[in-house]
């Protein structure tokens, strides 16, 4: 039965939104409280993550690691520091982006989401957020052979013929049905289901346009991708948190983690872990979005 919902709220192209009608599964994960962890030295917290280039994925040996990965251990030690309990991460997938957010939401307590969601007040209402750990910056790409667009007031003008490219159920969506919605209204709007459909098929010739996290951009391009970005199309204005149902009685020793000192975002070990996984030019210009 669940099943059968989950499709039929995939296949509603023009509904791509976290605030969709969903029907989740009766506590898709679970963990340990927090009580249960101190009380008894140690427990469980689930981790479930999206895959993602730079921030969970698997290296070389076949680890499993990444800026979200990292830090999430980092937080493990933390709690065996200052609160003297043993936090044991039990790792689980999930590639759906829209099927991970809304079953970290249904989920019990000691259940912690690393997708890179964008924190904003709508989603407040459905999930807990921890701190931000990274500002965002979304970039405007096509194929490399599309003309560069300086004033997107011509974007109708210059890209006419052109079809926007969504991922399907992210403020990327919005944002570029947005786009297309003020300066290029006869636009066809198609829908992807992962950033590397999107760059696969941007790559393959100059008929799309959309909205990518630049660390995604960067990547490609690094790997030989034929992109371009349209810097007057960039939006930094988006943090990234890790995501916790409402329910969860995580958020004190979390919330002690990211301010603990400085702040975690301040210190030499975050810089080490961005600077390693997303590359130095990278890492300091998504660093610098923050400040």
């Amino acid at each position: 039965m669940r099943l059968s919902v989950l499709l039929i709220l995939l296949l509603l192209a023009g509904c791509g939104s976290s605030d969709d009608e969903y029907i989740p599964a009766m506590s898709p994960h679970t963990g340990d409280s927090w009580a249960d962890v101190l009380q008894n030295g140690g427990g469980t917290l689930t981790a479930v993550y999206v895959p993602a280039e730079g921030f969970a994925y698997r290296d070389t040996n076949g680890n499993l690691t990444g800026v979200t990965i990292d830090l999430l251990h980092e937080f493990t030690a933390f709690a065996q520091r200052i609160y003297d309990v043993n936090v044991e991460l039990r790792f689980v997938e999930e590639t759906n982006w829209r099927t991970f957010y809304h079953d970290v939401a249904a989920s019990d307590d000691g259940v912690i989401g690393m997708g890179n969601v964008t924190i904003t007040d709508i989603r407040r209402s459905e999930l807990r957020f921890s701190l931000p750990y990274m500002t965002n910056i979304a970039s405007l790409i096509t194929h490399e052979d599309a003309p560069e667009i300086a004033d997107l007031r011509d974007l109708g003008q210059i890209w006419t013929g052109r079809t926007a490219l969504a991922f399907d159920g992210t403020l990327h969506e919005e944002r570029l049905r947005a786009l297309v919605e003020n300066f290029y209204p006869d636009a066809q709007v198609d829908l992807a289901q992962s950033n590397d459909a999107i760059i696969e098929l941007l790559s393959e010739a100059d008929r799309y346009f959309a909205y990518i996290d630049l660390y995604n951009y960067w990547r490609a391009v690094d790997r030989g991708a034929p992109l371009r970005r349209h810097p007057a199309g960039d939006e930094a204005a988006e943090q990234f948190g890790y995501i916790l149902s409402l329910s969860t009685t995580w958020g004190e020793p979390l919330d002690a983690w990211f301010n603990a000192g400085s702040g975690l975002l301040e210190t030499s070990r975050y810089r080490e872990i961005m600077e390693s996984h997303l590359g130095v030019e990278l890492a300091q210009t998504l660093m610098k979005a923050a400040e």
